[in-house]
């Protein structure tokens, strides 16, 4: 299986996070896409390691930038490219004679994507910054935790990996669908901060209205609303209860034998603080095995809160192969499905020689010397 961007051809400048989560979505779905990174100092060849799961389905060559026959041929290999991504700092590309000028010059056709934390430009461009600070300049940092409690980092899901790698992946796919009608390529400035407040447009839209509060885990989608949020189990473990329409309530409300008429006004949140409290109360009376048995599958809108070594054995996520073993490490399979072009499994990375990358993509100077 070839998967759906086979002969799509990507140059990736290796970095961390977000480009490479990219660059892995491109590959998982047949990108061939040959990663430069620095050589290693001593000379040796370049580490491949497997736990590295952002950098699978990639060739690797090692290229010293600061050197101008490896820009040279960097320069070669990006214009035999559809695609260029990049995740350093504005302006390092062009102080490397790789910017974005010199690469269209070279190749009309090439999408140029541009991943940073604060975009290309604005005030905080050239500052230093991690996925927690891009997420909190977007205002979704601020409505992710308890009421009175600090703000909780959601990991780096949410800035590194959504309104970053993945909104860049979008980006990447949209120009070159513009490239084939319009013959040109163009530059794509993908910031976290823009991307993470896409994320929240739905939350935005209810502020506008007044349904959606300033105030953490007082509203529908941030635990604030009791049939909306985790519950600890008799055994300690959780479940997640996200019982939203009225008929998905009323499920949940018969299933747990509940019906004490305060549990009849959904929707009225004055109330919920009570609910939570007793709706925990219900909760902790079984183990998360016994309310499995109970809830899931039925339409209580019920799951149990599984652990990173619990959910690659879940029946629902093994029949769907949601996660793969590649040289010993568990990992997230390719994603979305396709019906008639599905990605091909997963590749461990794997080093390559510049010559061979030049032979393999048909540039002829290092190709017939080498």
């Amino acid at each position: 299986m070839a998967g759906s961007l086979e002969g799509l051809r990507v140059v990736e400048f290796a970095g961390l996070g977000p480009a490479p989560f990219c660059c892995m979505m491109l590959a998982d779905h047949g990108a061939d896409v040959l990663r430069i990174t620095r050589p290693v100092p001593d000379g040796r060849d370049v580490p491949i390691d497997p736990a590295d799961v952002l950098a699978r389905g990639r060739r690797t060559l090692a290229l010293d930038l600061r050197q101008r026959e490896d820009v040279e041929a960097a320069l070669e290999l990006i214009a035999q490219a559809d695609v260029l991504v990049e995740g350093f700092r504005p302006g390092v590309m062009e102080r490397l004679g790789l910017g974005p000028d010199i690469c269209l010059e070279r190749n009309p056709k090439l999408v140029y994507g541009r991943m940073t934390g604060w975009g290309q430009y604005g005030p905080l461009a050239q500052a230093a910054g991690h996925d927690i600070n891009y997420v909190a300049i977007s205002g979704a940092l601020h409505a992710i935790g308890r009421p009175g409690d600090a703000p909780v980092p959601p990991l780096n899901l949410v800035g590194d990996f959504g309104g970053g790698g993945m909104a860049l992946a979008f980006g990447v796919m949209a120009a070159l669908l513009e490239a084939r009608r319009s013959g040109r390529g163009q530059v794509i400035d993908a910031a976290m901060t823009d991307g993470t407040a896409l994320l929240s447009a739905m939350i935005f839209g209810m502020k506008s209205t007044g349904r959606w509060s300033n105030q953490r885990g007082e509203n529908l989608l941030d635990g604030g609303a009791p049939f909306y949020d985790t519950y600890v189990c008799a055994d300690g473990k959780y479940i997640a209860i996200g019982a939203i329409e009225p008929q998905f309530y009323a499920e949940l409300l018969s299933r747990c034998g509940i019906e004490d008429p305060l549990f009849d006004a959904q929707m009225e949140t004055t109330r919920w603080p009570l609910l939570k409290l007793r709706l925990a109360d219900v909760f902790r009376t079984r183990t998360r095995a016994e309310w499995c048995a109970l809830l899931e599958g039925s339409d209580a809108c019920f799951a149990p809160v599984l652990d990173w070594d619990e959910a690659p054995a879940h029946p629902h996520n093994l029949a769907r192969g949601a996660f793969v073993s590649l040289e010993g490490v568990t990992q997230p399979a390719a994603a979305p499905r396709f019906s008639r072009t599905p990605a091909p499994r997963p590749r461990p990375q794997a080093a390559v020689a510049l010559h061979d990358a030049f032979a393999q993509w048909g540039v002829p100077q290092l190709a017939a010397a080498g």
